[in-house]
């Protein structure tokens, strides 16, 4: 699916997997409390842009099909860029609604929001109240949590494995190829870490000395990568030992049966979820929709096809502990990463983009 064409969304799952992954034996047509009968008059269509992949399939699952069901309305699905910001403007600016709903990063809100892009949501209902704090804001719903963790190849380091960012720096104790992203997102973060400074004393971020530890760390450093999909293949084929990568990423090596695993110490999360671009004609339909998305069931459908954290932690009722060992917002896990500061990159990141490539040019 290129990631501006419309498509509808194809179902691609069967309802026995679906009743398997939602925990609970949740049927497609079992709806929340907040939804009741159908909420609108039918006919609606919204259009949901996502960050595409196994989003498509996990959210059409989780959410749209479910939704559909329960209100009438037709959710067509699009993938979107990587980080929507410029569309999300674009859309506002312009007056064309191509998107009624768009997933957007923490980052992506708090510069949107700035600029007054993004449309009031409807808090109400008790599955809205049982948002995790960091997944709310009064323009934005936290729908998944995500997280950069370092994750190596199994049968290369067996149970002795790297513990912590100053262990992929150790290339002693731990010698082999080692990958790193071509950003300073996360790059600096986990420098830093690395050269000692204490997660609560992390942000704001001193550039300069995760560039000079960014300097101990280059020549071990084979593959600087640019996607996620290229960290799973970096994996999967072995052309690297170790690597920070997207959890939902390693996961997919772990899942096929790949020699790779995850250390969440040090991991640094972050969360996206539903935002509507300001003046939307269908922004009443489009709240109702994120408030639906709220429903602890709901996230817990997505969870065996999508790796990542539900917002609403009551979703673990309804997820194997199998399973919750996967994700990031899983008690265990969660209280062992940091929440990456938004605020920070908001303000700074053109800069530390700026003295990064600089860097990497030097």
């Amino acid at each position: 699916m290129t990631k501006q064409t419309k498509v509808k969304f194809v179902h691609r799952t069967s309802r026995r997997q679906f009743l398997m992954a939602s925990g609970a034996g949740i049927a497609v047509l079992g709806l929340s409390g907040t939804m009741g009968s159908r909420a609108f008059a039918s006919g609606q269509q919204l259009v949901v842009a996502d960050p595409g992949g196994p989003f498509t399939d996990a959210f059409g699952e989780a959410f749209y099909r479910p939704f559909e069901e329960a209100t009438g309305h037709e959710i067509r699905n699009i993938a979107r860029e990587h980080q929507p910001t410029s569309q999300v403007r674009a859309i506002v600016e312009t007056e064309s609604y191509s998107w009624d709903v768009v997933i957007v990063t923490q980052a992506d809100q708090v510069l949107l929001d700035g600029l007054g892009y993004l449309e009031e949501l409807d808090w109400s209902g008790e599955h809205m109240d049982n948002i995790m704090p960091e997944a709310r804001t009064p323009v934005w719903m936290g729908t998944d949590v995500y997280a950069t963790v370092l994750c190596y190849r199994s049968d290369t380091y067996g149970e002795q494995g790297p513990q912590s960012w100053a262990d992929f720096w150790d290339v002693e104790r731990f010698p082999g190829r080692r990958a790193l992203r071509r950003s300073p997102i996360d790059t600096l973060e986990i420098a830093l870490l690395a050269d000692g400074v204490s997660p609560d004393e992390l942000y704001p971020l001193d550039i300069d000395r995760a560039l000079a530890k960014l300097d101990e760390i280059r020549p071990h450093i084979s593959v600087w990568w640019t996607g996620g999909a290229q960290t799973s293949q970096l994996l999967q084929t072995g052309e690297v030992d170790m690597l920070p990568t997207w959890n939902g990423r390693a996961q997919t090596v772990i899942d096929s049966g790949g020699p790779a695993a995850i250390q969440w110490n040090q991991g640094l999360y972050s969360i996206e979820g539903w935002a509507i671009p300001k003046g939307n004609p269908k922004a009443d339909a489009g709240r109702e929709f994120i408030r639906f998305c709220a429903d602890p069931q709901r996230q817990a459908a997505y969870t065996d096809l999508l790796a990542y954290g539900p917002t609403n932690l009551k979703a673990y009722d309804f997820i194997s502990e199998e399973r919750a060992r996967f994700l990031p917002t899983a008690p265990d896990n969660l209280e062992k990463m940091i929440l990456a500061n938004q605020d920070w990159w908001g303000e700074h990141k053109d800069d530390a983009e700026e003295r990064f490539n600089e860097w990497l040019l030097s």
